[in-house]
């Protein structure tokens, strides 16, 4: 499974959901379409799990393994024609279990975006190391909520109501909690400029 997530954090788009079919297997108990379902989603959950708890973190693996255990506990009361699509209550069960896990470790330190990209010199790579460090920084301070809100819009590309059904609020609640982490980071870069 280590070897699976590290390529499944360069992912987290969304995907194509399971077939009615495979699905159907998978809530009857059948451990080939569960491993299917599992295949199909974990990329999303990695990326999630990646960038709620941060890129060095050794709760990842752990945090996407209790994920995948519960769906498949849960996966026969799961009701297909019910408000959420299949990823999304996966991702609500995965953005769970990582607030949970921040909530416990809330005086460790760890990183969560990966900003940094291909500087073409020594100064601009330490320039955007420093904004990297400043944004992850910024981010960990941010309430869980709102650090997971974020996550799901950017990069799970995930619209407001689906937010909203994860994390048991109203849509307004949602664009709030987004728009000021948003306003939280910008500072940040606005500092630096």
């Amino acid at each position: 499974m280590r070897a699976a997530l590290r390529v499944a954090v360069e992912g987290g788009r969304r995907v194509e959901e399971l077939d009615e079919v495979t699905l159907g297997r998978a809530r009857r108990g059948d451990r080939a379409a569960q491993r299917a379902l599992i295949v199909r989603y974990q990329p999303a959950v990695g990326a999630l799990l990646f960038r709620m708890l941060g890129r060095g973190s050794p709760d990842v693996v752990d945090a996407a393994q209790e994920t995948f255990e519960r769906v498949v506990r849960a996966l026969p009361g799961f009701e297909p024609s019910g408000p959420a699509k299949l990823s999304t209550w996966i991702l609500t069960i995965a953005t769970r279990i990582a607030i949970d896990r921040l909530r416990r470790r809330r005086d460790e330190s760890a990183e969560v975006i990966e900003l940094l990209d291909r500087a073409p010199s020594p100064e601009a790579r330490v320039a955007s190391m420093r904004l990297v460090d400043r944004v992850e920084a910024e981010m960990m301070k941010l309430p869980d909520e709102a650090r997971a809100a974020l996550v799901l819009r950017a990069y799970h590309d995930l619209d407001y109501a689906e937010i909203a059904r994860i994390q048991a609020v109203e849509v307004g609640t949602v664009k709030s909690r987004i728009g000021r982490a948003r306003a939280a980071l910008a500072k940040v870069r606005e500092g630096l400029e």
